[in-house]
């Protein structure tokens, strides 16, 4: 009989152990794990840049605030989001990932208890700042670590699986808001974040590691912290602020504007002469990073655009509840979320050019059956429309990240996420903002186009006056009061039909600027996902 150690030494026993080993040693395990904690971080942050919206009439009565100064609470937080977001990598640089990304998700943990708790608005728009700085860093530095939790040949189900979470999370926020509000109260759409958010850290600081090929930052580029600051905070607030102003009209917007403008140019010239800038700017000399940053700009324009739109149509003409609203737009995410299962596991095997421009003209039709929509219109009529946009939105995101980062060295990939991310964080902010200001516009436009038709001679608009006078006397109303609320419902059906009008533009907008953004697809030296290593080989 062989002794314990002649086995031991068997070919057989010394695969065994080694396939054991190699099992301790594989760096790739936790995957799923890492993917979980970090897209948890990232939905939280993103749920809670829309789910304060069906809770501000709320808070205006709890805190005594007007519309103007509740707005600083979303204001606030994108202000600081933006902010962070380009920093992440260097941040990531300084304190090591492990530590950064479990710090920021307590900084967002313990300022959403806070904001619960506060009972004054000012106090509430300091912990929003607070839980902004925090969750700024769960984009970009979760997306940086899915690209390195996965091997080469599997990125794109973890991109999928950050995607999801990004197209989702804004999503569900209204819905899960509007629910919380009518069954609890507001405070508690900033403490559900609590145990999440606790859940988040403890699988982060577990399972996430600092990368291998990172490098410590030595210095602190106070500099440019300051400019980044200047630059992408008065933008955002411009953005933000701009239609309640009329834009360059007033002269806050136009001092801002300037604010941003050149500290954008000083901050581009102080990162470019630096050792280690607080944003590298020379990660966009990649032929591939540059214009898929370009790209993501112009999706984020016509994605948050279209997103922000449908909400006030569906809920200022077709009187929809918050939690109604999300659950019309739910079940395109949920396609958005099956298509992009479907690009990870597959959408390797194909050119990244072909899989986005399916997805603009996807995403293009689903805007022209939108643009067809009435009064009338239902949610059966929207369901397919938003299923086809969410297909389309689907065969975008996982290709066009993968493509971008083709050929981004490993330790520049931080810095490549953070553009990626803030450019299309930023490309939304213009989206709505434009957006809005052509809604308004728009509908005075298309008002005053119908009331050139609807003149006191006119058989038709006599005939639907007198119908709705002799209806609101069949009331009880009497024949002065009943004309006079009759040319009121007159002018409020002439707005809503000039506001479908206007619904209609933009819905046809939002597509065709997506698909006039395909050329830049052209610059690409390949569609490919291309795996670098750390030394950029």
């Amino acid at each position: 009989m062989a002794s314990p150690s002649a086995l031991a030494d068997s070919p057989s026993a010394r695969g065994t152990s080694g396939a054991a080993r190699a099992v301790a040693d594989d760096p790739y395990k936790n995957k799923y794990l890492i993917a979980i904690a970090v897209t948890l971080a990232a939905v939280l942050e993103l749920v809670d840049t829309s789910i304060v919206n069906v809770a501000i009439p709320h808070m205006m009565g709890t805190l005594g605030a007007t519309l103007d100064e509740i707005a600083w609470v979303s204001t606030s937080y994108i202000i600081a989001n933006v902010i962070v977001i380009p920093m992440s990598s260097w941040l990531s640089g300084f304190f090591g990932r492990q530590r950064y990304l479990t710090g920021s998700i307590f900084i967002f943990v313990i300022a959403s208890f806070f904001c619960g708790a506060a009972t004054s608005l000012w106090g509430l728009v300091f912990w929003r700042v607070l839980q902004g700085l925090g969750g700024g860093a769960l984009l970009s530095t979760a997306q940086t670590t899915l690209f390195e939790a996965f091997p080469p040949h599997e990125r794109g189900i973890g991109q999928a699986i950050f995607g999801v979470g990004v197209m989702v999370g804004p999503t569900i926020g209204p819905t899960l808001g509007g629910f919380i509000v009518d069954a609890y109260a507001w405070p508690w759409i900033f403490y559900i974040n609590v145990p999440l958010g606790l859940i988040a850290a403890l699988m982060v600081w577990t399972y996430v590691k600092d990368a291998a090929h990172q490098v410590r930052t030595r210095t602190i580029d106070g500099t440019g912290i300051l400019l980044l600051t200047l630059a992408v905070g008065s933008l955002q607030w411009m953005l933000e602020r701009g239609e309640r102003y009329d834009w360059f009209e007033s002269r806050f917007v136009l001092t801002l504007a300037i604010v941003s403008g050149v500290s954008a140019i000083l901050l581009v010239w102080r990162e470019l002469t630096i050792e280690e800038p607080v944003i590298d700017f020379r990660v966009l000399k990649s032929r591939q990073l540059a214009p898929g940053v370009v790209f993501a700009s112009f999706m984020g324009v016509a994605l948050f655009g279209s997103v922000f739109v449908l909400p006030v149509f569906l809920q200022s003409l077709h009187g929809y509840s918050a939690q109604q609203t999300g659950l019309v737009i739910l079940p395109g995410a949920i396609a958005s979320a099956f298509t992009m299962a479907i690009m990870g596991r597959f959408g390797g095997k194909i050119d990244a050019r072909i899989l986005v421009t399916i997805g603009a003209f996807l995403f293009l039709a689903s805007m022209t059956k939108m643009s067809q929509l009435t009064l009338d219109a239902g949610q059966d009529d929207m369901f397919w429309p938003l299923i086809l946009r969410g297909v389309g939105l689907g065969c975008l995101f996982v290709p066009l990240t993968g493509a971008s980062m083709a050929g981004i060295p490993m330790e520049r990939l931080g810095q490549a996420t953070g553009m990626f991310n803030l450019m299309r964080q930023l490309g939304g902010s213009l989206g709505i903002a434009i957006m809005a200001t052509m809604l308004s516009r728009l509908t005075k436009t298309e008002k005053a186009v119908l009331t050139e038709h609807v003149g006191a001679y006119d058989p038709a608009t006599l005939e639907r006056l007198n119908g709705l006078t002799h209806g609101l006397m069949g009331r009880g109303i009497d024949a002065a009061t009943a004309k006079q609320q009759a040319l009121m419902l007159l002018d409020g059906q002439i707005t809503a039909q000039a506001s479908v009008m206007a619904f209609s533009r933009i819905y046809l907008i939002s597509g065709l600027l997506l698909v006039s953004a395909l050329p830049l697809l052209l610059i690409w030296k390949t569609g490919r996902a291309v795996p670098v290593k750390a030394d950029g080989h």
